[in-house]
């Protein structure tokens, strides 16, 4: 069963790709049934129709043949083989007495006609081929007009345009099928990808986030312990202590993140929280460390009811970035404030420095970005979440990065509310 089954696949295939000889096979098929059916003889005997007692004349052989010849060519012309078809049968209606079966070929023609066109074209060709032969065969058969041939010719060439029909529309709705289904294949395709660069952006960003704020830690504290190796070694080796644990902080975090890209079969990743508010004292004592004064304005019914994760994970990177940029350039002697505070519906983060008297031109590389890309991923974290984010110089000094969050993000979080 299974070399049959195989063996009928190849053979359709084949069939498939060499229509014209699947054509050919049909003509075949058709010419061998009309030439038995013409040695049949309708009213032959007492008993009904009667085999063998009737030959047909060459005139219907040669109506036969051309007719079935025609049917090779079906599907390049379906029109012209159908009204050439057609033809051939009202000469064999006209001339043959009793006429052959010649009809067939052009029951056929008809069929390919409504497989291959639309439904209003098929029914004006149909009615049109119908009509005409079965009008045909009344007038000029020998029998009476209501003779069973007659109605034959009308049931046959109606069931041959119906059956076409059908094919085309069965063939148009599976071809719409597949066209939606490919439709939505590249439509999740695409969706994948979406998704890919959004997280490809948001590691990106992460790791920008992490790098800048240890590496600027360890720049401060390694350039602190070069000045006061000599004169005070103590305050070097406590220098060099906040290098290592910045660096140690750094790389723990560094491992978190690359560990979202592990593959499933990769060791499994670090399971730590993401970083939010609620180690911002721990975040503010790394820079107080470094030599950069911080101080925090939060109320204390400023945030009562916790953020989304989203939402707190952006809080946290927007004050660590910001206060990356004073620690590198607000200058030596620059002071930081950083406020949390719940406004409505939102959280309003606010980080502002003095400059330390050298804000010109530092607060101009800061808003322009400095080369990096800080107050860039900043604010393409508000965007995501529909806040809004604004930065620039203060007047007098110094430098404000104001972000507000809102309660709900985009991805559907929602915080609980205040009792």
């Amino acid at each position: 069963m299974t070399a049959l089954g195989t063996g009928f696949t190849r053979s359709r295939c084949w069939l498939h790709a060499h229509p014209l000889a699947l054509d050919a096979a049909i003509a075949s098929a058709v010419l061998v049934t009309m030439v038995t059916g013409s040695f049949a003889d309708p009213h032959g005997g007492p008993n009904g129709p009667t085999f063998g007692t009737r030959t047909p004349g060459v005139l219907s052989l040669v109506l036969m043949m051309l007719a079935s010849g025609a049917l090779v060519f079906r599907r390049r012309r379906p029109m012209a083989v159908l009204a050439f078809t057609g033809l051939v049968t009202l000469v064999e209606l006209v001339a043959g007495d009793p006429p052959s079966p010649v009809a067939m070929s052009a029951v056929i023609a008809l069929y390919t006609v409504a497989s291959r066109t639309d439904r209003p074209t098929t029914w004006r060709v149909g009615l049109l081929t119908m009509t005409g032969l079965t009008a045909a065969a009344m007038c000029f058969g020998s029998g009476p007009w209501y003779s069973q041939e007659n109605l034959g010719i009308f049931a046959w060439t109606g069931i041959g345009a119906t059956a076409g029909d059908a094919v085309r529309s069965r063939r148009a709705f599976v071809d719409a099928i597949r066209e939606r289904a490919e439709r939505a294949e590249r439509t999740r395709e695409e969706e994948a990808r979406r998704r890919v660069a959004e997280e490809r952006l948001r590691i990106a960003r992460d790791l920008h986030d992490v790098v800048a704020h240890h590496i600027a830690l360890v720049n401060v504290q390694a350039g602190v312990a070069a000045h006061v190796m000599d004169k005070r070694p103590d305050q070097a080796k406590e220098a060099l202590a906040h290098v290592r644990e910045a660096s140690r902080s750094a790389l723990n975090e560094l491992r978190a993140t690359v560990g979202l890209l592990r593959q499933s079969g990769d060791p499994e990743a670090p399971t730590e929280p993401a970083p939010g508010l609620a180690v911002l004292d721990q975040l503010l004592d790394t820079f107080r460390h470094a030599g950069l004064p911080v101080e925090v304005a939060r109320p204390d019914k400023g945030l009562s009811a916790p953020l989304p994760a989203a939402v707190d994970l952006a809080a946290y990177r927007i004050i660590q970035e910001a206060l990356t940029n004073v620690q590198k350039h607000a200058g030596p002697h620059a002071r930081a404030e950083v406020s949390v505070v719940r406004v409505g519906s939102s959280a309003e983060v606010t980080v502002i420095d003095n400059g330390g008297g050298t804000t010109a031109s530092a607060a101009d590389g800061r808003e322009a970005g400095g080369g990096g890309h800080g107050l860039t991923g900043m604010r393409e974290r508000v965007t995501a979440l529909g806040g809004t984010l604004t930065t620039g110089p203060r007047y007098g000094g110094g430098f404000r990065v104001h972000a507000i969050l809102p309660f709900t993000a985009r991805t559907g979080e929602r915080t609980v509310e205040n009792a």
